[in-house]
């Protein structure tokens, strides 16, 4: 829509003629624009919608611009008619004409009726009219493209969402999530319950749902709030993928079942492998403290029984996170196992260990042709006695181990001083 040139004096026949030309293709741009705006697909919908709340306030307000739109619009075509007439009255114009012209061109010519405010009438100028007719027009289009912005985003998206969510629903029913008696169910009568409000508000009440842009003053800058929307759809996103745990469940209950009885047979196998280990150590070791074994938990295998149940009776929604804490817990029993057993034959690895460093150090000195000095047998035989009879007493076998250690390495260090000598005098 255009906008006049301010006032000025007394116009000549070309000033005339100029500002007619260009009032005649303001006119038809208003009229382009106004019938624009009545054939708007948005106000169509607000014309007919059951509206409520602060889109059935501006509208109504609207309403009411737009019919005060088009009284400016016919007082200001009337006023152009007016002066056309005035300038066909001779092809040139007289002093007389072209001053009421300046007037009815320049001057607050255009009176309209009523305006609020109490008032009878309004005085306009062209230009002046023809502002307040762009300050009504776009205060309107806002309203119109801000409602009509939002009825073209949400409620198809809803309807999607709605779909989807009747789709999970079957699904959900059909692995027995229901609601009251599966968490996700109830979240789903929630979703559901909320986008059907949802869209009812949405369609009665579109403005609640829309965002202006900040600092645009153009027609219908903003966007539709979409927040509940995201949120309900973040929310039936992570039931779909709970109600897809619970499928996979369906899917492989079985074998996972049969690998939760295979680690907790390999955890009661290592305990009892733990507590015979045990008796061989109070039997072969002495003077050490040995761990107590613990015997296999009972709750594991009623759980167990309890998930295997679950999955007979097709009760997936509650094998699912059964199964889940039984795997954990079945892989910490079998390293509890493992560290048990461990603990245990640690005396029994100690004694390996001396009975090795030993023997490593018999076949070094046999290397050297010491193995039958009387010192190193005497000192072998006692640390052998030790570490190969029972009860074992660990502290004094490698108290022995080490006699024999010191013997032979002193051994090996005489033994090795003349060939250095023999040597160095060669």
């Amino acid at each position: 829509m255009g906008v006049t040139d301010p006032a000025g004096p007394v116009m000549d026949r070309d000033e005339v003629d100029r500002a007619l030309a260009r009032l005649g293709q303001e006119h038809e741009a208003i009229e382009t624009s106004l019938l624009a705006l009545q054939d708007h697909a948005g106000r169509r919908l607000l014309e007919g919608a059951r509206l409520t709340g602060v889109t059935k306030e501006r509208w109504q307000a609207t309403e009411a611009r737009i019919t005060r739109l088009w009284t400016y619009f016919d007082a200001y075509t009337a006023a152009l008619r007016g002066a056309r007439e005035i300038r066909a009255r001779r092809r040139w114009s007289s002093r007389e004409d072209l001053a009421e012209l300046t007037e009815v061109l320049r001057g607050e010519s255009v009176t309209v009726p009523g305006g609020g405010n109490g008032r009878l009438s309004e005085s306009f100028s062209l230009s002046a009219l023809v502002d307040r007719m762009n300050e009504l027009y776009a205060t309107s289009l806002d309203m119109i493209v801000a409602a009509d912005a939002v009825w073209s985003a949400l409620p198809a998206r809803i309807d999607l969402l709605a779909a989807e969510l009747q789709r999970t629903r079957q699904l959900a029913h059909s692995v027995g999530v229901r609601p009251g008696e599966h968490p996700a169910g109830d979240d789903l009568e929630r979703i559901t319950r909320t986008l059907t409000g949802l869209r009812e508000d949405v369609v009665s009440d579109p403005l609640a749902f829309w965002v202006p842009a900040e600092g645009s003053s153009a027609p219908g800058g903003g966007r539709p709030d979409t927040t509940v929307y995201d949120r309900e759809a973040r929310a039936l996103e992570d039931v779909r993928r709970e109600i897809d745990a619970v499928l996979t469940v369906r899917q492989d209950a079985e074998a996972r079942l049969i690998r939760l009885r295979d680690v907790l047979s390999r955890a009661d196998r290592t305990l009892a492998e733990a507590r015979t280990a045990r008796g061989e150590v109070l039997a072969k070791i002495a003077a050490t403290e040995v761990p107590v074994v613990s015997g296999p938990p009972t709750a594991l295998q009623e759980q167990l029984a309890t998930a295997a149940e679950y999955r007979r009776q097709a009760q997936w929604y509650r094998l699912s996170p059964l199964l889940e804490s039984l795997e954990e817990k079945a892989e910490d029993e079998l390293l509890r196992a493992r560290e048990s057993l461990t603990a245990v034959t640690a005396p029994l690895a100690v004694r390996a260990e001396l009975r090795g460093r030993l023997d490593a150090y018999k076949a070094k000195v046999a290397r050297h042709g010491l193995a039958e000095d009387p010192l190193l047998v005497e000192r072998y035989d006692a640390a052998r006695r030790m570490l190969w009879s029972a009860p074992c007493d660990l502290r004094v076998a490698e108290q022995a181990v080490l006699r024999y250690q010191q013997a032979a390495a002193e051994l090996l260090g005489s033994a090795s001083a003349p060939e250095d000598r023999k040597g160095g005098e060669s």
